[in-house]
């Protein structure tokens, strides 16, 4: 099932090209209850709909730094944060992102300090549905509610990665919540960005160094999970600077495409 948040904060399924609107019985629930027959509810073109961010108030917004080798790669040799970095994912440990850095594909990306370098870093994302604390590897799995899309937006240089991560829409989440019944392997999905039509970044989360169980493994033995806490799971090689006026297309077959544009802040 595929739940997103949708123009003037609507809740809504994804059939096809289609929004059907459960807004009046979906309440507060991250994966709200499905009529189990949608024709009859009034419905909307995907393509004519404001796709917000699918989880709308985040308890945490948790993500995972260098979980691919070949981005560690390319990072180690541009050397943009030179001094700062690290790159053992054990020894950096996780980092968290202010959830007011979230926002949703139609919101875009309001771009600060253009003298600084800013990337788009394109991840998988899962979104916890039930309460985890000290969770095994074999057990993690079950906490999960749903996959989605992310883009962590960074801008370089020697402050901390949360600071750098976390200005207003830094955070962007969507197209929907892909629930977890529909992702058979979180390790076998494919995400690619676009950066005005030319692939950036592409590859498979079967390349990350840590996997989804692990990180939640890792991250339960800091802290407690809660449901609807965001997991940014730690980009791929490819990351390159945005400007204003960019279109970043961030696509998997697993998870659907969303367009988010770049523009200026103010």
């Amino acid at each position: 099932m595929k739940i997103c948040r949708f123009d003037d904060n609507r809740v809504g399924v994804v059939r096809g090209d289609q929004v059907y609107d459960i807004t009046a019985t979906a309440g507060e629930a991250l994966v709200p209850s499905v009529p189990s027959n949608l024709e009859g509810l009034p419905k909307k073109p995907l393509a004519g709909v404001r796709l917000l961010s699918p989880v709308k108030n985040p308890g945490k917004i948790i993500a995972a730094p260098v979980n691919y080798k070949a981005h560690i790669e390319e990072m180690k040799k541009a050397n943009i944060s030179p001094g700062f970095n690290i790159w053992d994912i054990e020894k950096a440990g996780l980092f968290l992102k202010a959830t007011s850095s979230l926002v949703g594909p139609s919101q875009g990306i309001e771009q600060r300090f253009l003298d600084r370098r800013t990337d788009h870093e394109v991840e998988l994302v899962f979104v916890i549905g039930k309460t985890a604390s000290r969770v095994s590897r074999e057990k993690a799995l079950s906490h999960v509610a749903g996959y989605c899309l992310g883009l962590d937006v960074t801008v370089r240089g020697s402050e901390d990665r949360s600071f750098r991560k976390s200005m207003d829409s830094y955070t962007v989440l969507g197209p929907w919540l892909t629930t977890a019944d529909e992702i058979r392997d979180p390790q076998n999905v494919q995400i690619t960005l676009r950066q005005n039509g030319e692939v950036r970044q592409d590859t498979s989360t079967s390349d990350m160094l840590w996997d989804v169980a692990r990180l939640i493994e890792f991250a339960t033995t800091f802290y407690t999970l809660h449901p609807g806490d965001v997991f940014f799971t730690g980009t791929p090689q490819g990351v390159s600077p945005i400007r204003p006026g960019d279109r970043l297309v961030a696509s998997s077959p697993e998870l659907g495409s969303m367009e988010v544009l770049v523009r200026a802040h103010g």
